[in-house]
């Protein structure tokens, strides 16, 4: 049944998701009197099945968008009033060239156009147009030239610009954002053209609290530009593998820093040297650096660090002693290294520790003992170590623990049987697990779960009838139990709260899928290599699931 081979063991963790309805391509973040406002809201629901009664306000703005070609100006109209239009505008995917141009000179704050299509350099004369009033512009995955950033130079009171995934941006455009000195958040993930000479108008952005320069290959010796940056509080060069230990000296003045984020790059304990006077430092990914344990000595100085990534580094058993010295830290990722429970000796006194990640890790069942104090711990992952059922016995006095991650073979029924008292689980993965029909009969304390994963094969509809009844699981995944029929679709009718569900690798068929009408929030549907065509899923999207926005197969 092999369901754990089936997961991709060498993705690398990514910190940035959001669990929000829109695309997580594009980082937005808008001026502060919009953020709990404009681009805070959903869609206006419009819908008379939805059961809501539309404010006044709402129709009337859905009412000028659906006849936007009937307006040249909304000039006339409050600030206020116009920016919602723009908003559901683009929320909508029904801004274009024409429609841009009746928002000219209305003193708009914000332009969060990374979602759009066809943005490029004729859009920015209507953001230019604003004047002054522009706080705020996100142009993210667009079109635009360095020729068009030259026209924003009107726009002096910027506060928020992101410029992700534009590719035709290069040094000759980072130019004409020298002087917007009111800059407080800026953002270039993935660009190739920007280069370290084109980072010396950085030095000019004194006011800069953000610097995203993720997926920047070309930056190496640029990082010197940003010395006089003392309110720098985030900086994220993740994946730029060009990142060396002397690119880290210039930081050591940055004593603001708060995050961190160099992850994928070439920095070793010789560059993490450099930040010991960081001591406000609190945030520090070194996921896939080639950093050792030696690194804790330069670590246990910063008093304020809470999160720390280590996964996938060259973690060992020596000198892991340092450890014991991050008394501050919440949040412990060592996913990927080759440690013991020699390692995990020296973390018992870690007794602020919310989430410990030990995927992959030579992990053993003696080596839990050391987490029976950290009675703060939430998360947990023992995904693929050598821990069996008889480790988890020793879990059982963690009652914080709302997230438990045990994809690994050597769990089976004996060893869920142990966790009956952790009460408090919403999040409990068995993806690779050889749980039966038999072990789902434990699965009924777990009365909180919001995201279970049975795929290790050993469920038939016998076992689904012990989670049918689980009525706050919003995420459900059952694939490879190749036993599984449309039963399973009729024992899972009732749980109205599902978001997501994967029954693939197993014996459903179009005939079942009428028991999935009642899921009216299902968004995410997977049933891949069952008798189920995409035809007959997208007809039962178009009668029933309004909200299903993905589903396979398609």
């Amino acid at each position: 049944m092999g369901g754990a081979c089936s997961r991709k063991r060498d993705q690398l963790d990514n910190e940035d998701r959001l669990a929000r309805g829109v695309s997580g391509k594009y980082c937005k973040s808008g001026s502060s009197k919009w953020l709990t406002t404009s681009f805070s809201r959903p869609f206006i629901d419009m819908d008379p099945r939805s059961g809501k009664c539309p404010s006044l306000l709402d129709f009337s703005v859905r009412r000028v968008c659906n006849d936007i070609d009937q307006f040249d100006s909304f000039r006339m109209l409050p600030r206020d009033i116009t920016q919602l239009i723009l908003n559901e505008l683009v929320y909508s995917q029904r801004i274009t060239d024409i429609s841009i141009q009746a928002f000219r000179d209305c003193a708009l704050q914000d332009f969060h156009l990374g979602e759009c299509p066809g943005v490029n350099d004729d859009w920015i004369d209507v953001i230019s147009s604003q004047g002054s009033s522009v706080l705020s512009v996100d142009l993210s995955g667009s079109d635009v030239t360095d020729g068009g950033l030259m026209h924003l130079r009107n726009c002096s009171n910027i506060q928020t610009l992101n410029l992700n995934f534009c590719e035709h941006i290069s040094d000759r455009g980072l130019a004409h954002i020298g002087g917007f000195s009111r800059l407080t958040s800026l953002s270039f993930r993935k660009n190739n053209e920007i280069t370290a000479q084109g980072m010396s108008v950085f030095a000019h952005l004194v006011n800069l609290i953000r610097l995203d320069l993720e997926k920047c290959p070309g930056i190496h010796g640029g990082l010197i530009h940003l010395q006089g940056l003392t309110k720098l509080e985030s900086l994220n060069i993740k994946w730029c593998n060009c990142i060396t230990d002397s690119d880290m000296k210039p930081l050591s003045g940055l004593t603001n820093l708060k995050g961190l984020q160099i992850s994928c790059s070439k920095v070793t304990d010789a560059g993490i040297a450099y930040l010991k006077g960081l001591h406000k430092l609190s945030l520090l990914n070194l996921e896939g650096c080639p950093v050792t344990a030696a690194c804790l000595n330069t670590l246990s100085a910063l008093g304020d660090l809470q999160y720390l990534n280590l996964s996938r580094c060259h973690i060992t058993d020596d000198g892991s002693e340092g450890f014991s010295r991050l008394g501050a830290l919440k949040i412990l990722n060592l996913g990927f290294n080759d440690i013991t429970d020699d390692c995990l000796g020296h973390l018992k006194g870690l007794t602020n520790l919310e989430s410990l990640n030990l995927d992959s890790c030579r992990i053993e069942d003696d080596g839990l003992v050391n987490l029976k104090g950290l009675l703060n711990l939430e998360k947990l992952n023992l995904s693929f170590t050598l821990v069996t059922d008889v480790g988890l016995k020793r879990l059982s006095g963690l009652s914080s623990l709302k997230s438990l991650n045990l994809d690994t073979r050597q769990i089976t029924d004996v060893g869920l049987a142990s966790l009956t008292g952790l009460v408090g689980l919403t999040h409990l993965d068995l993806f690779g697990a050889r749980i039966t029909d038999s072990g789902t009969n434990y699965l009924r304390n777990f009365k909180n779960l919001q995201s279970l994963e049975i795929c290790g094969g050993g469920l038939t509809d016998a076992g689904v009838k012990n989670i049918k009844d689980l009525s706050s699981l919003m995420v459900l995944n059952l694939s490879q139990n190749c036993n599984l029929t449309d039963k399973t679709l009729e024992l899972v009718s009732g749980l109205t709260g599902l978001i997501s569900l994967n029954i693939s690798n197993s014996r459903i068929t179009s005939a079942g899928l009428r028991h999935l009408k009642t899921l009216k929030n299902l968004k995410q549907l997977t049933l891949e290599a069952c008798r189920v065509s995409a035809s007959d899923i997208k007809k039962l999207q178009s009668t029933d699931l309004p909200n299903l926005a993905s589903f396979r197969p398609e």
